[in-house]
Parts: structure tokens; C-alpha cells; sequence
């Protein structure tokens, strides 16, 4: 069975609506699925509607910011209640933390000579379909791209957006363990996103699974996508070292060459799968 466990609706930063995702995975041969939207759960159910439409199997997913070490870090929560108080809460505090990031985004690109980039950025979201969360990036990006203040979404992020930059707003995130602490508080399986993104060294890596295993935490994305092998292969390593299950996804945003519902490189044979547990959990994997 085709499984992928990280992947982004227009209710976050993706292209596709929650229903045209879950169709697209079905495409693709996807029958275990988990949509991970950013901080939200509003692309949920619509995307549990579509998916029993087809007979797949949709497991209630998020991807929390939390910070560690000064640094943002994304945690993946799964099989869990939607209506726990805690996550809620969270929730809701990030929705009103993520308008006010876009606010003061736009507020600096206005002062550089760029206005009306809130709703430029929303308008964009909007076409993509309609959500009550703030515009990301990317969509900034496309506003800059279609003002003709920039050449493409790159050139947006190498100029303006891109960490380091103007645009590059820190946000107060909640930190590693009371995000996983929220979402153990919910039911969760709980993994760590995308380990090898966050640029670290290899010992500041391994104090944060450390961290992360201290917090409550279950599991590590030992593969995301078509990142290199070798990095599957160091990521491998640290989940046998630390005895912890193990989760793999697309964690796709756009259709493209590199990014695609259920396309992410092998999962080495001897490592234990996180969704293995899902069929334990399946009063928390109930209808949203």
C-alpha cells in the first residue's frame, strides 16, 4: 500500500485544495494519507470527505512550528483528537500569530516601495482557493512576481523573503515541548519533521532527537521527499541509535518534477514504520 504522511493543501502554503489533493493521491496510488497543513486543521474535512469518496484511508495530520535551540523547527502530529482543548488553544494562537507575520510583511515591503502587499498576497491565496489563514510566503512571492518587482519566486526569496531578509518576519513559536506536549495532550504520534533541513551539525542534530525524545516524542522523518540518500542513510542511523519509530512523506506543495504525492525515496527495511501504530489508534483517527 502506497503511504505518504506529509503534504500541504491550500489551507497552509500548498497549490492543490484538501479534495483535489486527496484525488491526486489517489491518482498516484496513495491509500494511507495524512494532509499536514502548516499550524491548521481547517483543510481536514474536506479532505476526509474526498478521501471516503475513495475509499482511502485519511489520518488526521498537522505540522506545528515550535522553536529550539533559536531555531524554528516543524513537528508532524498524527492520529490525533481534533477537538483537544490544548490543541485548540495552540491553534488558535498561531492562526492570530500568522496574520500578524503577514501584516508586518507587507507593512515592510510598503515601506521599501511595494504596497498593497497583504492583499496582493491574499488575492493569490484566494484564486488557489479560499482560506481563513494568513498568506505564507509564497504567496508574497507570487504578488512580487506578477507586480514585476522581482523575475520569479526565487529571485522574491533571494531579494526580499528568504531567511535573513526583509521579509523574513520571526514569528514566537511555542517551544519543542509544548508543542509535542500538545499534541501527546491530543493522542498523537508525534515525529520530528524534515531533520536535516534545519542546517545543523551533526552534534547539535543529535542533542535536538535527544530533546525531542525528552519531550515525548515517537518518531523521525528519516525521508522526505527525493532528499540525497546519504542523508536517509545519516537520519537512518540516529532513529536505530535512539530506538524510534520512523516516518516517511512527499511533503509535497506543488505539482513538479521534484515534489509529488507519494513520491519520496525508500525507507531503509529494518526501520520500524510509525504508521504500523495507526491501526492502535483508531478512536483518534475518527471523523473530523
Amino acid at each position: 500500500m502506497q503511504i505518504d504522511l506529509h503534504c500541504h493543501s491550500t489551507a497552509s502554503d500548498g497549490a492543490l485544495a484538501p479534495a483535489a489533493l486527496v484525488a491526486r493521491a489517489h491518482e498516484r496510488g496513495v491509500r494511507l494519507l495524512a494532509l499536514t497543513d502548516h499550524d491548521t486543521l481547517e483543510g481536514l474535512a474536506e479532505a476526509r470527505t474526498a478521501a471516503e469518496a475513495l475509499d482511502m484511508q485519511l489520518i488526521n495530520g498537522i505540522e506545528l512550528s515550535c522553536t529550539w535551540g533559536g531555531a524554528t523547527i516543524h513537528v508532524l502530529g498524527y492520529g490525533f483528537a481534533t477537538d483537544a482543548p490544548a490543541l485548540v488553544a495552540a491553534i488558535a494562537d498561531l492562526h492570530a500569530g500568522r496574520w500578524a507575520r503577514a501584516e508586518e510583511i507587507a507593512r515592510r515591503l510598503a515601506a521599501k516601495g511595494m504596497p498593497g502587499a497583504l492583499e496582493g498576497a491574499r488575492a493569490v491565496q484566494q484564486e488557489l482557493g479560499d482560506s481563513g489563514n494568513a498568506p505564507a510566503r509564497p504567496h508574497f512571492a507570487e504578488f512580487l512576481v506578477r507586480n514585476g518587482l522581482v523575475r520569479d519566486r526565487a529571485d522574491a526569496f533571494r531579494k526580499w523573503l528568504g531567511a535573513g531578509k526583509l521579509g523574513d518576519v520571526k514569528q514566537h513559536w511555542p517551544t519543542l515541548e509544548d508543542a509535542v506536549g500538545t499534541l501527546r495532550s491530543a493522542g498523537a504520534w508525534v515525529s520530528l519533521a524534515h531533520p536535516w533541513q534545519y542546517n545543523f551539525t551533526g552534534a547539535k542534530r543529535r542533542r535536538l532527537v535527544a530533546d525531542f525524545i525528552r519531550a515525548g516524542g515517537h518518531a523521525l522523518e528519516v525521508v522526505n521527499g527525493l532528499q540525497p540518500a546519504d542523508q536517509v542513510g545519516s537520519l537512518a542511523i540516529l532513529a536505530r541509535e535512539f530506538g524510534l519509530l520512523v516516518s516517511a512523506g512527499s511533503d509535497f506543495h506543488a505539482p513538479c518534477d521534484w515534489s509529488e504525492l507519494g513520491l519520496y525515496r525508500p525507507l531503509p527495511d529494518d526501520l520500524p514504520p510509525l504508521w504500523g501504530r495507526f491501526r492502535h489508534a483508531h478512536s483518534a483517527i475518527a471523523a473530523f
